[in-house]
């Protein structure tokens, strides 16, 4: 009976280790996120499953434009009021690398001659761009369009893919800001949304919502707006940061 009993015990204290494993590795996504996110191994967007390491290499002294210059232009200064197609203020549109190249705003292989680099550095908030209230651009961005612009403003992009260890400080973060802060921020939240800290990108991750725009999910309103869909691999980095409980890491 000792013996049975004994069992017993040591029966109960391995069901309840388990589960208390189970509870500190579950993600905190709502159920609303797990309907609209697929399963690791889904491949229908193109994103890899379990991610992985593939592509073009790219070169960290080079700036592309695919990659970095056109999201930040997009998010920045191609929007409504602003130098999207539809508005096209002092008719300069910038949703493209035709339209930029055409705007008369950049001499490649010289920063220093065109204006864009004048307008993006202004102080004086009637000639800055983007206007207020829109958030400046930051040192690190204006730096990136000079660099890119005095390598030649090329219509480059490299499509370097790794997966294999996505974390909010070292892939998600940086995607955001490039991509998304200049119509979601503390001054400009679209539809509500601030994505320039932790708690506003965990917010709309857990529910789904941050996935949904950029995976340009059915019901969901497609981001970045006005501009090209996320390299698949950047989705794939957002989805799989997500179903990790979009940690703070």
């Amino acid at each position: 009976m000792v013996m049975k009993s004994n069992n017993s015990i040591f029966l109960i204290i391995g069901i309840i280790t388990l589960l208390t494993i189970a509870c500190k590795h579950s993600p905190l996504v709502t159920q609303e996120a797990a309907d609209i996110i697929p399963t690791p191994t889904d491949t229908s967007s193109g994103n890899p499953g379990n991610g992985g390491n593939n592509g073009i290499p790219c070169d960290p002294d080079t700036i592309y434009f695919q990659n970095t210059i056109l999201p930040l232009f997009i998010s920045n200064c191609a929007k409504s009021g602003c130098h999207n197609a539809t508005t096209a203020q002092k008719d300069i549109i910038l949703d493209s690398y035709i339209n930029v190249m055409n705007s008369g705003e950049i001499t490649p292989g010289n920063a220093s001659e065109g204006d864009i680099m004048e307008v993006i550095t202004e102080t004086d908030p009637d000639d800055i761009m983007p206007p207020p209230p829109n958030q400046p651009l930051s040192q690190q961005q204006i730096n990136m369009i000079a660099q890119w612009i005095n390598q030649g403003a090329q219509n480059n992009q490299c499509n370097e893919c790794d997966t294999t260890n996505v974390t909010y400080s070292g892939k998600i973060r940086s995607i955001l800001d490039g991509k998304c802060v200049g119509c979601h921020n503390n001054t400009l939240a679209s539809d509500g949304v601030n994505l320039t800290n932790y708690i506003g990108v965990q917010s709309v991750a857990l529910n789904g919502r941050l996935y949904g725009a950029v995976n340009h999910s059915p019901g969901f309103t497609a981001m970045p707006q006005g501009g090209p869909k996320l390299p698949d691999c950047e989705i794939a980095a957002i989805r799989i940061w997500v179903q990790d409980g979009a940690p703070n890491n």
